[in-house]
C-alpha cells in the first residue's frame, strides 16, 4: 500500500504546534528533545537533496517516540494538573501518537532521496568533487594547435 504524499513542512508544522502545547505540561528534557529534532527537520527542508538531513530527522523522530513515552509516563500526574496542564499533556500525547505515522512519511521521503537503495533516480547534472571520473578536456587532442590571438 502506497502512502499518500505529505509535505515535510506540514509534518514540521503539526509537530511544532503539538510540541509547543505539550511544553505547557512538560518541561525539562521534553522541549529539548523535541525542538532539537524539529531543528533537524528544518535542515531537511532546507537541504532538499541531503540524505544525511532526512536520515537524522527520521532517526530523531524514532528516538523521540521512546523518549516521549518515558518522559510522559514519569511526569504525568493523574491529580494536580490544572485544565491548562491537562490540555498540554493531551497535546504531548497526541504528538506521540502522530510520530509513528510521521516516521512512515519521512521514511518515504528518505527513500525518494536515495536512502538504502543507492542513488535516487533523480540525479543532478553536476559532478561531485570526489568522483573517480576525470573531467573531459575541452582542448583534448589539440596539442599541436597554435593558440594565437583570435580575430573578432
Amino acid at each position: 500500500m502506497e502512502l499518500p504524499t505529505v509535505n515535510l513542512k506540514t509534518i514540521l508544522l503539526v509537530h511544532w504546534l503539538l510540541t509547543t502545547w505539550g511544553c505547557i505540561a512538560f518541561g525539562g528534557p521534553y522541549p529539548w528533545a523535541n525542538f532539537t529534532i524539529l531543528a533537524l527537520g528544518v535542515w531537511a527542508v532546507a537541504q532538499r537533496d541531503s540524505i544525511d538531513a532526512i536520515s537524522l530527522f527520521l532517526g530523531g523522530l524514532a528516538a523521540t517516540i521512546f523518549l516521549d513515552i518515558v518522559h510522559i509516563s514519569i511526569f504525568y500526574q493523574r491529580t494536580g494538573f490544572s485544565d491548562t496542564e491537562r490540555f498540554g499533556a493531551g497535546m504531548a500525547i497526541l504528538s506521540l501518537l502522530f510520530k509513528p505515522l510521521s516516521c512512515c512519511f519521512v521514511y518515504q521521503m528518505y527513500r525518494q532521496r536515495g536512502g538504502f537503495l543507492g542513488p535516487s533516480q533523480e540525479r543532478s547534472d553536476y559532478q561531485t568533487i570526489d568522483s573517480p571520473e576525470a573531467p573531459t578536456d575541452p582542448f583534448g587532442g589539440s596539442e599541436n594547435r597554435v593558440h594565437g590571438p583570435q580575430g573578432y
